[in-house]
This record gives structure tokens, sequence and C-alpha cells, in this order.
């Protein structure tokens, strides 16, 4: 497995082979009326959608939706413009994966494994509590993944969008802890995650999307990534992994969930300052990737959340002063999972 960088006329693409397929993923920040062209150059392009992620207030999608978007809106405070995140493969044949709601999912097999990639559901009845609409959600993509011969156990990764986020985490918490332990996945291998506060265009109290994957032999193995600076999420209640990795016959493949200013203790650090909670975010990344024989050039996608857009340019500054000028990575205002916090980062990285 290999990263390639290419400047497409629309932003950077990076490009993963692996298993006879090639995984592209490009971000790019625009206003509504070149999100519409970006979408039209999609359509004519030579690879395959897999899930796309739209940020960003007052925006129009197409009504005739080919691959699964998670479109959600801002909760932070302060204007950025549109920013969008599409995953497509060229190779394989890729199907799509259909319910109520219309297009979810799409999957694909490579020499390595098979794969379902989810996105943009949301809960069929948004008129429900918030706990029952999150477990509906969880459901779905449930019910999604049988399509595909997959279940829960196969979920590598999930984002989690939550309306108003602060006022009932706890609570969203206890329907997935709950769940998880229903479907067994704590017996197996809990995923790496995001869960971050955003609103959803449906008015709904979640949106979600999902990879999941089922080897095809045994040299495909995909297991959970401890965090040396920081404690597993699950010891404050929290269910999901630090990092997930993935190794196939051709490299190796890591997804980093969403990370926070949180400390060794699971207490959060630097209250009030951004400049340091940046600096300590990028450095608990920073000591996952080095774990794992990478470094920030392994990097192939990346989402930083601000609770403040005016606060973006100090983390471009960040770059900057540690070389990643190039870094691939799109920005959002949105609420992280704790008052105090100011910003998170979730990132992927590919390696030999």
């Amino acid at each position: 497995m290999h990263v390639v960088t290419e400047f497409g006329r629309r932003g950077k693409v990076q490009t993963v082979h692996h298993g006879g397929a090639r995984e592209h993923c490009v971000g790019v920040h625009v206003n509504a009326e070149e999100l519409a062209s970006f979408q039209r150059e999609l359509h004519r392009s030579s690879g395959s959608p897999l899930m796309q992620f739209v940020f960003g207030n007052g925006i129009t999608l197409p009504e005739s939706i080919r691959w699964p978007i998670t479109s959600i809106t801002s909760e932070g405070s302060g204007e950025v413009r549109c920013a969008t995140q599409v995953i497509a493969v060229i190779g394989p044949a890729v199907r799509n994966i259909r319910d109520a709601g219309g297009i979810i999912g799409r999957a694909y097999a490579d020499d390595d494994a098979e794969y379902c990639y989810l996105g943009g559901i949301s809960p069929l009845d948004p008129s429900q509590s918030r706990e029952a609409q999150a477990r509906s959600v969880f459901e779905r993509i449930e019910s999604a993944l049988a399509q595909v011969d997959m279940n829960f156990t196969h979920v590598a990764r999930t984002w989690l969008y939550l309306d108003r986020l602060l006022d009932w985490y706890g609570e969203f918490n206890a329907v997935r802890t709950t769940f998880f332990r229903e479907r067994g996945v704590f017996n197996k291998m809990v995923p790496a995650s995001t869960g971050i506060g955003a609103a959803s265009p449906r008015g709904a109290a979640v949106m979600a999307g999902a990879i999941a994957i089922r080897p095809r032999s045994d040299r495909t193995r995909i297991f959970a990534v401890q965090s040396p600076l920081q404690c597993p999420a699950i010891d404050y209640r929290s269910s999901f992994s630090r990092a997930v990795e993935i190794v196939r016959s051709g490299g190796r493949q890591l997804w980093i969930s969403g990370t926070a200013s949180i400390a060794s203790d699971g207490t959060s650090a630097h209250v009030g300052d951004i400049d340091r909670q940046i600096e300590l975010t990028m450095k608990v990344i920073h000591a996952i990737l080095h774990s794992r024989r990478m470094d920030w050039q392994n990097t192939t996608r990346a989402i930083a959340y601000f609770r403040n857009a005016t606060d973006i340019p100090l983390f471009q500054t960040w770059c900057k002063r540690h070389g990643l000028r190039d870094f691939p990575v799109v920005y959002f205002p949105s609420t992280v999972c704790r008052e105090e916090l100011l910003f998170e980062v979730e990132l992927d990285a590919a390696g030999i």
C-alpha cells in the first residue's frame, strides 16, 4: 500500500493502492455554486464515490443522490465556507445499498476484503425521543450491513453527528454502549469513531456514517490501536477505540478517531487556551502515528472541528510551523464533546 498525492482542479487528491483497488480522497472548501459544479465533476469522474461529507449551512444537494452523502450544518460560531470531502474507488465494481431512505451505502470487494461504506443515515422518524433516534440509527446501519452479509462486529469506523450534543451526550453514549453490548461488539473490536455536535438538514437528533470490512483471508487483519498519551475512551464511558488499523497484503491503513485536548487521565486539558489545545491534540495524534511507524506525510484525509471559526487560522499557522502546508484537511465549526473543548481532529493515514 502506498500514498500518491495529486493536485486536481479542485483540491489535493490522496490515493491509496490496495488489493487491486485505488482509493481516492479529495477535500475542498467551496461556496454553494462551486459545490454544485464539484458534484457535476464527481458524476463525470472515472472513480466511483463511496461516501461524501458536506459541511455547511444553507446547502442544497441534488435530488438524485447516487452515493451516500452525510450533510450537516454548523453549531459553531462564525462563518466559514462550505467544505466537502469525498472517498472514491477506481477498479472494483461497486454496488448500491438502499433502504426506505434511498441510497445509504456502497459496497465493493478487492483481493483482501469486502467493504461497505455507509453515510447520511438518520432516524426514519425524527419525531421520536433523541435516545430512540440514536437506537434507530444503529439499527438502520445494522440493516444496511445485512444486505452485504455483514453485521455490526464488522464495523471499523463510525461518524456520529449529534444535534445539541452537549445536552445529551451522556444519554447517547448509554444507548451506544447498550447496543454494542447486545451485538457482541465488545467481544470483537470497538470501532474508531468521531462524535461531534452538528445539526442535520432534516432536524434529526443524529446523522451517522460508517465503514465495515470483512476480510477475505487471514492476510487481512483489523484491530484496535491504543493511544500512547491518552487512556482508553471506554474508561470514561465513551464506547470507541482511539484508532483502528487494517493490515492487508499491500500495506496498512490507520483510522484515528476524533481526538481532542484530553489528558492521560481522561480530564480536559488547557481549558480556555485554544493554542495549547491544538498543540496537545496534534501531539496525541502524532504519538499514535509514531506508534504505528507512520508520520504526518502518511496522512490521507483529515477533518478539523472548531468551536469558533475564528480559531481556524491558528491551526493553519500550526500546520505551517510544522511543515504541513499541504496538509489534506478540511475545517468545520461545530461542538466538541465537552463544553470546555474547542478543537478536535480526525485523521486517516496509510503506510507499508
